[in-house]
């Protein structure tokens, strides 16, 4: 069964945590760090989860932030399939692999 996978961004709670209420604090913070990104980048990376993030952005804000990626980037499986039984409850739906018939010109 393949898994679809995504996940949750923790930024916005690590720096609330920290008193950083700004998104504006991390732009000068990262540029010490040699990220230089722009207000509305950081905007952007603070407020939604990214889908591409360099390894010095993220060990950048691992440092400002005292945390570990773990502590940033929370896994989480998103396309779990439910069904419900006959006693109301919800199951998993199981995958099926259903084989496929190749038909070739002038072949039956």
């Amino acid at each position: 069964m393949i898994k679809k996978m995504g996940y949750q961004w923790h930024l916005r709670k690590l720096m609330a945590e920290r008193e950083m209420f700004q998104t504006s604090d991390l732009v000068p913070l990262l540029a010490e760090r040699g990220v230089t990104l722009s207000r509305e980048q950081v905007y952007r990376l603070v407020t939604q989860p990214p889908q591409r993030m360099t390894m010095d952005t993220l060990v950048a804000l691992c440092d400002i932030l005292r945390c570990t990626p773990n502590d940033l980037i929370e896994p989480e499986v998103v396309n779990t399939q439910l069904r419900k039984t006959a006693g109301g409850d919800t199951a998993p739906t199981p995958i099926t692999p259903r084989r496929s018939v190749i038909r070739r010109p002038g072949q039956p």
